[in-house]
C-alpha cells in the first residue's frame, strides 16, 4: 500500500498469526477494504500522527482502528489514551479487539473513550463473523463528522 492511499482499517496487532487471521477474516465480507497493519503501539501512533516512518503518509484518518491491548512497549490502552486525548484524532473510531476478558481493561477502555470492545473469539467462524460485522458497520454504515 502506498503512502498516498486512503486506509480504511488500521490493524494494530503484535502477533503475526492473529494479524493474518484478522486480515483474512476482514477480506471475506469486506473485500474492497484497504487495511494497514502495524505491529506495536509506537508504530500505531506514528501512523495515526503521520510521524516517524509514516511522515509522508496521507493525513486522512482510518475509518476504523482495530487495537490489541497486550503489546510489547506501548500498550493498546496507552495508544487509546493518546488518540482520544488529541483534538485532531479523538473522533477516530477505535475498537479494542483483544484476547483480554479482564473487567478492568474493559472499564478503563470505556473511560478513555473507546468506541467498542470486542473479545477475540476462539472459534474461527465466530472470529470471522465478529470481524466482518464490525468492519461493515464502521466502514460502511457509521457516519463520521465531515470536517476531520
Amino acid at each position: 500500500m502506498s503512502d498516498l492511499e486512503q486506509v480504511d482499517v488500521l490493524l494494530v496487532e503484535d502477533s503475526d498469526a492473529d494479524a493474518e487471521m484478522t486480515i483474512r477474516a476482514l477480506k471475506i465480507n469486506c473485500s474492497t477494504v484497504k487495511i494497514a497493519r502495524v505491529r506495536d503501539g509506537i508504530e500505531a501512533l506514528d501512523f495515526i500522527f503521520c510521524s516517524g516512518a509514516y511522515q509522508r503518509r496521507r493525513r486522512d484518518h482510518p475509518k476504523l482502528t482495530l487495537l490489541d491491548i497486550k503489546m510489547p512497549g506501548l500498550s493498546g490502552i496507552d495508544v487509546l489514551r493518546r488518540v482520544k486525548s488529541d483534538e485532531h484524532t479523538k473522533f477516530i473510531p477505535v475498537v479494542m479487539f483483544t484476547s483480554s476478558g479482564e473487567e478492568r481493561d474493559l472499564v478503563e477502555c470505556y473511560q478513555l473513550g473507546v468506541n467498542s470492545y470486542l473479545t477475540k473469539p476462539v472459534d474461527a467462524a465466530a472470529f470471522t463473523k465478529v470481524l466482518s460485522e464490525a468492519c461493515c458497520y464502521w466502514t460502511n454504515l457509521n457516519r463520521r463528522p465531515d470536517d476531520w
